[in-house]
């Protein structure tokens, strides 16, 4: 039984990269019709309201007595507040392609902040198989061509930051796992998010005229409402839930590399549901990166953060 336990991080962050990597298909529906801003504010939104459901009816425990939730208050906002403007905005300013090369470096920035914070120092055969899993998502994204469209030094400083928020996340949530559990921790990135992103919408849509009123009236179409849900509970939720327990059981260098492989999953969902063409460069990226994961979590050495089991649910 204990041995079937040590592969749950594994398998949540498989779990994890799924589920982001279907994110993007309903994302692009939900886009369709919603502004970036509007799509982001409904999902934390519902995913703050479904979350505390769960808490009052008892299917999940909360404890704060007594903590310090100053920590959970600078992740929350390091991910999701701070690097869902930075990602969006990022895209925004500069061509799809350079917005994959850049997040696809966030593991490598986890893994330096982790060496420098939480004194996890990968092995040289990690940080090659980290390396191999970025160069795989990077391969990809050159093969597939850049946009026409010209890239701005703006563009390029917000997804830096893009990055960066995502990393100190990975760091902050790794920490956070000795005091909290990981339910713990989401519920107060969800509502920090839903706070956040709503105060935002809200102000960009009475600055374009709209009435009060009219703030859901964007959920009454079905190419809305459908990402919503699915961004909201499972994109939000159970996600988030599965990283940082992934992050609470691995070193953050182990738990980031995972988040490539929702490259992979995308691939997938793009080839099998919408019926995108797959060219042999996805099956020689595709390969880099599951090997890249693989490497990097064989090769890991045992965290020397301990954390209490009981703090796991």
């Amino acid at each position: 039984m204990e041995r079937i336990k040590s592969y749950y991080p594994y398998l949540a962050g498989i779990g994890m990269a799924s589920i982001f990597g279907f994110s993007f298909m309903f994302t692009a529906m939900g886009l369709e019709v919603a502004s970036p801003m509007e799509l982001i504010a409904y999902r934390f939104l519902l995913a703050a309201f479904m979350i505390t459901l769960l808490w009052v009816f008892g299917i999940i425990k909360l404890n704060y007595r007594g903590k310090n939730l100053w920590p959970l208050f600078l992740l929350s906002l390091s991910e999701p507040v701070v690097y869902f403007i930075f990602e969006t905005y990022g895209v925004k300013y500069t061509s799809s392609s350079l917005s994959g090369l850049m997040i696809a470096l966030i593991p490598v920035a986890v893994t330096a902040l982790a060496a420098v914070f939480l004194k996890e120092r990968p092995s040289l055969y990690q940080l090659l198989f980290i390396l191999l899993s970025v160069t795989g998502v990077v391969f990809i994204i050159f093969m597939t061509g850049i946009e026409s469209r010209n890239t701005s030094i703006m563009g390029f400083l917000f997804l830096l930051g893009a990055v960066l928020s995502a990393a100190f996340y990975s760091i902050l949530a790794r920490k956070s796992s000795l005091e909290f559990s990981p339910i713990e921790i989401t519920f107060v990135m969800m509502w920090l998010g839903a706070i956040a992103f709503n105060i935002l919408n809200l102000i960009d849509r009475m600055s374009k005229g709209y009435s009060l009123s009219q703030y859901f009236s964007n959920l009454t179409n079905y190419k809305v409402l459908i990402p919503v849900l699915y961004l909201g509970i499972l994109s939000s939720i159970v996600a988030y839930f599965l990283n940082n327990y992934a992050l609470s059981k691995l070193p953050a260098s182990q738990a980031s590399v995972f988040a490539n492989l929702t490259t992979v999953i995308s691939i997938i969902a793009g080839i099998t549901i919408r019926h995108e063409a797959f060219y042999w460069y996805h099956v020689i990226g595709a390969i880099m990166i599951l090997i890249g994961v693989w490497g990097t979590n064989y090769f890991g050495r045992v965290s020397e953060m301990t954390i209490p089991s009981e703090e796991i649910h």
